[in-house]
């Protein structure tokens, strides 16, 4: 699945290549804190484990990167690779039952929550004048997902799949200057499940064709059935760098 997400995003790039102009490219890096991370496996019999609030999960570095092609000023088709993990570690007060394994109350765990994203984006700019860029569109998303649990014993509990998401984006420059914001979001909700990933930004165009970022991206989301529970809330300081041709 990885290889075939890269290979996507090599598409993109080779074919961008090719072109005269409209090649986009971000650079993301932030540090990662859970403010929830529940999770229950199996959904219906297993044991519900907070690796907020029953472990101690510390804060992670995180990177995305996106790459993508411009057509005739409006339509934008991106490509992101996201990798997140977080660990957590600590003992409950209760045996905990996962993936059918005991672990005995006052046992040291170590849980690996990894939730690694691949998504392709097609967005057209419904306004664009005057600094700003409006536009909409939809996202296919494949997470490659994992929980973990070490102690007596290990289980892994892996899951990949497919997330169709909307897209919505806002960028302001006013006066066409160099101070500006962004305001990027990736959302859906099902009887399945959700999932939603926003980022607020301040911007500083201090190039003609670059751009410096800051600011917060939220990720929010997860599902809950008989083969598992898991959901998530996770806050991003984010600093990023973004690039045209």
């Amino acid at each position: 699945m990885k290889t075939l997400s890269l290979g996507v995003v090599m598409t993109i790039v080779l074919s961008a290549s090719n072109a005269s102009a409209g090649v986009e490219a971000e650079v993301e890096a932030s540090v990662v804190v859970a403010s929830r991370n529940d999770t229950r496996i199996p959904g219906d019999t297993g044991t519900k484990l907070s690796l907020v609030d029953d472990l101690s999960t510390s804060p992670a570095p995180a990177f995305r990167l996106r790459l993508g092609y411009r057509i005739a000023d409006r339509h934008l088709i991106t490509a992101l690779y996201a990798p997140l993990q977080v660990n957590a570690r600590g003992s409950v007060g209760r045996d905990v039952e996962f993936l059918g394994a005991t672990y005995p109350a006052g046992t040291p765990l170590l849980a690996v929550y990894r939730f690694d994203s691949y998504r392709l984006t097609y967005r057209y700019s419904i306004f664009w004048r005057d600094g700003l860029d409006v536009a909409v569109g939809f996202t296919a998303k494949i997470r490659d997902a994992e929980t973990s649990l070490y102690g007596v014993e290990a289980r892994r509990k892996t899951n990949t799949g497919f997330v169709p998401l909307l897209n919505a984006h806002v960028a302001w420059r006013p006066g066409n200057g160099v101070f500006g914001g962004v305001l990027d979001i990736d959302a859906l909700a099902a009887p399945q499940g959700r999932a939603e990933d926003v980022l607020l930004a301040a911007t500083w165009a201090f190039h003609e064709n670059l751009e410096l970022r800051a600011g917060y991206r939220m990720v929010e989301g997860g599902a809950d059935n008989d083969e598992v529970f898991s959901f998530a809330w996770l806050h991003y300081g984010v600093v990023g760098f973004r690039m045209s041709l």
